[in-house]
């Protein structure tokens, strides 16, 4: 299991107060699988630049994707550019790719029905894999997690080697997401302003 994968099996697993926007996830997604990719030394930082090592074959599809899109040529890709560009509509491909290997089952409300059915892994070892990472609170997780809402932001540092890249992804992860939540409220604030015009008389 990925990262990206962990990610998304906690935000299907987890209640939170809010549902998950479909945009902040898919760019959580994208740094997750970053910060894989920086594991697997496919790729190393430089500063907010991001460079690609030999391209060599991932042990996961999604992931393969992911370094196969790398951009190759000077002065390469930054991270923020990387999350908005390979983000897009990435929530759709894992869930796809989770349908796909039929890792995932409705869950009924019972014989009335009081609203939509609602999608979650199936039980399989993954699943379990990413409930011990999040249970256990790992940094990572914990904090991509924050990003789209699930939980508030974990305190304390990154004390691991190749902590200061970690922190450089997540921030760029962040203020990602609250760039997009300011799109979407401004957008807000003109369709309602476009209907008022509407409806006076």
């Amino acid at each position: 299991m990925t990262t990206a994968m962990d990610l998304l099996t906690v935000t299907l697993d987890v209640a939170s107060e809010r549902p998950v926007e479909e945009g902040d996830l898919s760019l959580a997604l994208a740094g997750a699988e970053l910060i894989d990719l920086i594991d697997a030394e496919a790729v190393t930082l430089d500063g907010d630049r991001i460079v690609p090592g030999p391209q060599r074959a991932m042990d996961d599809r999604l992931l393969d994707v992911a370094e196969s899109s790398l951009v190759r040529e000077a002065p390469y890709e930054t991270v923020e550019d990387w999350l908005w560009r390979r983000g897009r509509g990435l929530s759709g491909a894992y869930r796809a790719a989770l349908e796909t290997e039929g890792r995932l089952t409705r869950q009924r409300h019972g014989w009335i029905r009081r609203g939509p059915d609602r999608t979650a892994p199936g039980d399989s070892p993954a699943r379990r894999r990413a409930a011990e990472r999040w249970m256990s609170g790992e940094p990572v997780l914990a904090v991509l997690a924050a990003a789209v809402g699930i939980h508030d932001e974990p305190a304390g540092d990154f004390e691991e080697p190749g902590a200061d890249t970690l922190v450089t992804v997540l921030a760029a992860v962040d203020e990602a997401v609250t760039e997009l939540a300011a799109v979407r409220q401004q957008r807000q604030i003109e369709e309602a302003a476009f209907d008022n015009i509407w409806r006076a008389p």
